[in-house]
């Protein structure tokens, strides 16, 4: 179904059994259940159109360091990074070095995929697929196309609003719209949204011991305002995906009843990515006028996993 054929979202049929305002079933395709989501915006028509975003042939990482959280958060694991010397391997006289890594995805960059996040109310994650079901599937995984930058530090500034990252400020759809006018950015079909918050720049401006009562102690992080208005603006706007340089894209705390996490993963399929590291792309904006670009990410090749590093690359 194409974004213009679809219904907005007040319009969206009910389903049973779950909060009004899911998608279920809108990508669904010869009695086959989709598994995409919002992603299927993502055309072969808007990725060409994408292409035309590459004008000056540079690019910038919006991948934040996997060892830079070096704090747990909600009792997860944090990285762990061992080099292999094989001069101390039995049998082996190479001078190399292998790593071995073990870390959550949770725990830097990431995008938040499908099997991640099910409905808080009724434990369903997208097109139906219930929390029961899914360690025994291999189902509903986590891509290119035109990525937009809705600058939230720089609009604070200019605008004088005060806040830090690490407190329970929502950002208002109206502010959204105030920074995507005052850029000169139209929104299309497919766009994936990036929103910067100003999050990993405060915890990278930060000794160890201002930062863990903020991460691991205490949790008011700054982001978008989980409410209908919100749910409304993004599903209407047919965005393929989100992501955010704080810990969560929405307002932490969140709210029980508009938790932006319950309907985006579970009622859309739209991805959500998390700690990304827009300071360099905010200074490209800014430096070209330009608040879009052409954006690509590759996550990791796992079957069955729940998210993943976004790889992630803004390309100018």
């Amino acid at each position: 179904m194409k974004s213009d054929a679809l219904p907005k979202w007040k319009d969206l049929p009910p389903i049973e059994g779950q909060p009004q305002g899911f998608a279920w079933g809108l990508f669904d395709q010869d009695g086959v259940k989709d598994q995409l989501g919002t992603l299927n915006f993502l055309t072969p028509e808007v990725v060409i159109r994408a292409k035309d975003e590459i004008k000056i042939g540079t690019s910038v990482s919006l991948n934040w360091g996997l060892e830079n959280l070096a704090e747990s958060t909600m009792g997860r694991s944090t990285l762990k990074h061992e080099l292999v010397d094989w001069r101390n391997k039995p049998g082996f006289s190479f001078y190399s070095w292998d790593d071995e890594i073990s870390f959550n995805t949770q725990s830097s960059s990431q995008w938040d995929g499908l099997r991640h996040w099910g409905n808080t109310h009724t434990g369903f994650y997208y097109n139906g697929l219930h929390h029961n079901d899914l360690i025994q599937s291999n189902q509903l995984g986590i891509e290119i196309g035109r990525g937009v930058l809705l600058d939230y530090v720089d609009y604070a500034e200019r605008k004088s609003v005060k806040y830090s990252p690490m407190s329970s400020h929502a950002i208002l759809v109206k502010e959204l719209d105030e920074i995507a006018k005052d850029c000169g950015i139209e929104f299309l079909p497919g766009d994936i949204l990036l929103v910067r918050v100003g999050w990993t720049k405060w915890y990278d401006e930060h000794e160890d011991s201002g930062r863990s009562k903020h991460i691991t102690n205490a949790y008011a992080w700054a982001g978008i305002k989980g409410c209908e208005e919100t749910l409304e603006w993004l599903w209407d706007h047919h965005f393929a995906a989100i992501a955010s340089d704080n810990n969560g894209v929405e307002v932490v705390p969140m709210d029980d009843a508009w938790r932006l996490h319950d309907f985006l993963l579970p009622g859309w399929g739209m991805p959500m990515g998390e700690m990304w590291d827009l300071e360099d792309l905010a200074k490209k904006c800014k430096k070209q006028s330009r608040w879009t670009f052409f954006l690509t990410s590759s996550p990791l090749n796992l079957k069955g996993g729940a998210a993943s590093p976004p790889n992630a690359l803004a390309i100018f």
